[in-house]
């Protein structure tokens, strides 16, 4: 039997990464991780395979151009993410249902490829100015940075009825029950 695609976009900050790593920790539903490519530096903690897989940017436009990919963006000049078809590939053929952590427009571009084998989540934030509450609270990125990702996550939001369904990160044990009853609505068909 083939696996299902689990699909988890957001704009930058509103907890989706957490969101996904709670509900692998819960381990109530039978999921494996898609692990991106980016040609970003790794922050702290991060380990290439695990995290993503860090190419430099000649290596992401060589697997671009070897149609390794099965969506990639330019999310932020310069700044590229991914996700490889061969990781896909593998877990579905397993049978294993797979979680991908994706930008906004593939997460849409992902939903439209395998139709309903997938699901598409998009989690919101309570409001922009919470959004930009949460980033700089980070510590992360620089002013200019910060206004960059609101300006993209404005363009973002607007998205969100492309999806299957939104949850809204007001309450974080909140967004990851919610989020947890919609995947496993899916997997089983109730």
């Amino acid at each position: 039997m083939s696996g299902k695609l689990i699909i988890i976009s957001a704009p930058s900050g509103c907890g989706k990464s957490t969101i996904i790593h709670d509900l692998t920790q819960r381990g109530n539903i039978d999921m494996t991780f898609s692990v991106s490519a980016t040609n970003r530096k790794p922050r702290a903690g991060e380990i290439d395979g695990v995290h993503y897989h860090f190419l430099s940017t000649g290596e992401f436009h060589d697997r671009i151009a070897a149609g390794d990919f099965l969506e990639y963006e330019e999310v932020y000049p310069g700044r590229f993410y991914g996700t490889l078809k061969s990781e896909i590939n593998r877990a579905l053929d397993a049978g294993r249902n797979i979680v991908l952590d994706i930008d906004v427009k593939g997460g849409i571009n992902v939903k439209r490829l395998y139709g309903q084998r997938a699901i598409s989540i998009f989690i919101k934030p309570p409001s922009v100015e919470e959004l930009r509450r949460r980033l700089e609270n980070r510590g992360t990125e620089s002013r200019e940075v910060i206004d960059e990702r609101i300006s993209r996550a404005e363009f973002e939001l607007s998205l969100a009825p492309e999806f299957d369904t939104v949850v809204v990160n007001d309450n974080l044990e909140k967004a990851i029950d919610n989020t947890e009853r919609v995947i496993t609505g899916f997997i089983t068909g109730k």
